[in-house]
């Protein structure tokens, strides 16, 4: 697969996104975890070619089958589809 992009920050977890580079939602999402100072992987995956795009769309779709945008993996476990502040915040905030 693709390498992912990685964004220093606090390790929070293992934080991967499957995004869109022209996804408004997606870029919220990342300003958002931006500014919550996550250290996080992303992937946009619209940029991808051939076998790499087909690779991160069959990751993407073991935690997220309908496919959406963004979608975020936490742990290889929990995901959070879309720009979900709330459920970020609960996941992903201060200690």
């Amino acid at each position: 697969m693709a390498e992912p992009k990685h964004v220093e920050g606090k390790n929070k977890g293992k934080v991967m996104m499957y995004t869109l580079s022209t996804c408004i939602w997606c870029k919220k999402t990342k300003n958002l975890l931006k500014d919550m100072g996550v250290d996080y992987k992303y992937i946009d995956v619209d940029l991808l070619e051939g076998e790499e795009r087909k690779e991160a769309m069959e990751q993407l779709k073991k935690h997220n089958p309908e496919g959406g945008f963004p979608t975020m993996v936490i742990d290889d476990d929990i995901c959070i589809v879309g720009f979900d502040k709330a459920k970020i915040d609960e996941r992903l905030g201060e200690d």
